[in-house]
């Protein structure tokens, strides 16, 4: 039978069905290759109902037709049923087995990326948010895949401190870090050396909406993001102590995920708070749709062991109390010559306003303006309390009689070891100023965090830091809190979503050591800029509160690249004659895959030429060895790698390996 007339009557019937074909008419062969294996309904009458495929795909077994899955699906995965240039070339060039079949069909290799139990790498680039999915989906021989978790090679060593930038002479234990590279592959890389030390760990992973100002592909589909982030999850888990703590800022478009994910790699019973953090006012939000307008996000705490887990005890400020509304206008005269207001009066007097027209003045800042008058004026704000006979001690009693028995009179009762009460009818004189608690560097009322905060995104967050990231950075008040929570001083901080660098400058501004990890390069927004400028002292987030002043180092380094120079230089050319270029000097110098023979794409070339630039690129970066992005720790004195006699001496001192 001619084969080319099965193919245009199969793909003649197989239009008719709009799950099996795009809304331009082109079939979608994974739909159809699904249908066949679920034995879809649809999909078994349309081929039944045509004589030519009834014939071919099906057997007759005593009068009944029975569908022949194996031999439709062999059939529409052959290469030249819905061929493409891209697709066409990649068979040409060793990708399929000697049988004709697809490589990823045989039980020689498996899947690594991005299904289950897989690794996934992620794309994280300008270039990569361009795209549907970006991540490395290819298949490895079963003895390579645990190369690509290998601890690596470390390069382009820097100091910085208030001189500026030095070279590193030695690595000190408690050295701070900033790590550029994969994060996956540079978590694995300080597993070697941090496994079980990490106190907090804190990431604000892309949230998976399609609009992360990082820049990050932030356009996964759930599957996919739920891989990119369990694998990185997992080592993470290794990284902390005992009784350490992960926070994990998130959304509502994937908490859900991320609490299910989470309870899987920690254990239910580690979840210890999910806090609602509120990042924006009704009257500032951008509303899309109808309905209730979203303005919180959520921070998600899970200890390594609640066994082991024990946080701080943190404060939050609170707004007025409005219980204390008296006034002592002249509270430094003798208790006895005391005269009374009420707070509001008081306030009006000194603005030299009638108390009616204290709103109208202030507006929709009339509570703040109103908890700001209080807390400056906390010695002489003040609240009656009636004392309860059954709770106070004789003498109190007493008190409480003579006070009572002298409506008009101030009693003052001497306490040992506590506040004196001072007595008026029967009531003690609580004080405001004895409400007051410093939270985040300020004295005003205050009570324990619950879970929610809704008072840690300042005014002026686009200035924190002297970075931009006007929509992508968070508050060094939140990152405060939580490392306030959940660390004390001299302990170890890691955030492998480093961007502007906030968990950073807060942990050196706290007094806590910090690691970073980011393969982003955010020019003058970098979190190395942020950091220098913690440095130099600037005084912008939490400074004031924790009285910063400067001082202090850290160290920055690079994960030695291999290949991963060669995706770099593949991504970013712009031209075919490039590529070219680069496909010559990856045959010289690169790591080419198992599954490549250079020689049948010289031997192919013309039609290699005529696949577009985009498909050029995807070809030549599968060419290359994923496990060797980077340069293997293990074959640092491999001469192919031109690693430096400097960066291997700093390197086996960061490991400790032959020092």
């Amino acid at each position: 039978m001619d084969n080319l007339h099965l193919y245009n009557e199969l793909y003649k019937v197989l239009r008719m069905e709009d799950h099996f074909c795009t809304d331009a008419g082109e079939l979608i062969k994974s739909n159809i290759e699904t249908a066949a294996l679920n034995l879809n309904p649809e999909l078994i009458r349309l081929l039944l109902n045509n004589e030519l495929l009834s014939r071919h795909f099906f057997a007759d077994v005593d009068g009944v037709k029975v569908f022949d899955k194996v031999k439709f699906q062999h059939f529409i995965m052959n290469k030249q049923f819905l061929p493409d240039s891209y697709t066409s070339f990649k068979n040409k060039i060793g990708l399929t087995t000697g049988d004709g079949r697809f490589i990823t069909d045989g039980r020689e290799v498996v899947l690594v990326w991005p299904f289950k139990d897989c690794m996934l790498e992620g794309g994280q680039t300008k270039e990569d948010a361009k795209r549907d999915e970006v991540f490395w989906n290819e298949t490895l021989a079963p003895d390579e895949i645990n190369r690509l978790t290998e601890p690596k090679a470390f390069t382009a060593f820097k100091r910085y401190d208030k001189d500026g930038e030095h070279d590193v002479d030695h690595l000190l234990p408690n050295d701070n870090l900033i790590i550029k590279g994969n994060n996956l592959l540079a978590l694995y890389s300080l597993r070697e050396k941090y496994a079980g030390k990490v106190k907090l760990i804190y990431i604000d992973p892309p949230y998976n909406t399609g609009n992360d100002s990082f820049g990050y592909n932030d356009n996964f589909n759930h599957s996919t993001w739920l891989t990119f982030m369990k694998n990185r999850l997992k080592v993470a888990h290794e990284l902390l102590s005992s009784n350490g703590t992960i926070a994990i800022s998130i959304d509502n478009y994937e908490i859900a995920y991320t609490l299910v994910l989470l309870d899987s790699i920690f254990g239910k019973l580690n979840r210890k708070n999910i806090i609602t953090i509120k990042r924006a006012s009704a009257s500032g939000a951008k509303v899309i749709n109808p309905g209730v307008v979203n303005i919180v996000e959520y921070v998600v705490l899970y200890a390594k062991d609640s066994a082991n887990w024990k946080p701080n005890r943190v404060f939050q400020s609170k707004s007025y109390d409005d219980r204390y509304n008296g006034f002592i206008i002249n509270v430094e005269s003798p208790y006895k010559e005391w005269k009374f207001t009420t707070v509001l009066e008081a306030w009006a007097s000194e603005e030299g306003v009638k108390k009616s027209q204290l709103k109208k003045k202030y507006g929709d800042d009339y509570d703040n303006k109103l908890n700001d008058f209080v807390i400056s004026h906390a010695k002489q704000v003040i609240r009656l309390a009636a004392l309860d006979d059954k709770q106070i001690g004789a003498e109190a009693l007493k008190a409480k009689r003579e006070s009572l028995d002298n409506p008009n009179e101030i009693i003052h009762m001497p306490r040992e070891d506590t506040k004196d009460y001072y007595l008026v009818n029967g009531n003690a004189i609580l004080f405001a100023r004895d409400r007051m608690i410093n939270v985040d560097g300020y004295e005003t009322f205050g009570q324990p965090a619950t879970d929610i905060w809704d008072d840690v995104l300042p005014n002026d967050l686009h200035n924190e830091g002297g970075v931009d990231f006007k929509k992508g950075k968070k508050p060094e008040k939140l990152i405060s809190r939580i490392v306030e929570l959940c660390t004390n001083k001299s302990d170890i901080v890691l955030d492998f979503f480093l961007g502007s660098g906030t968990s950073a400058a807060v942990t050196h501004k706290m007094e806590r050591h910090f690691i970073g990890i980011d393969q982003m390069d955010y020019g003058k927004n970098d979190s190395r800029c942020r950091l220098i400028n913690v440095i130099k002292g600037e005084n912008r987030g939490i400074s004031k509160a924790v009285n910063w002043q400067g001082g202090g180092s850290f160290v920055y380094c690079e994960l030695s690249k291999a290949n991963e120079n060669f995706v770099e230089q593949i991504e970013a050319a712009t031209t075919k004659e490039a590529l070219a270029t680069i496909w010559q000097q990856m045959q010289q110098t690169g790591f080419l895959s198992y599954k490549i023979k250079a020689k049948d794409i010289d031997d192919n070339a013309e039609m290699f030429e005529a696949l577009s630039l985009d498909d050029q690129k995807r070809f030549l970066i599968e060419c290359l060895d994923k496990n060797l992005l980077y340069v293997p720790l293990s074959d640092i004195d491999n001469a192919d790698y031109n690693v430096s006699e400097e960066d291997k001496r700093l390197t086996r001192e960061f490991y400790k390996k032959g020092v």
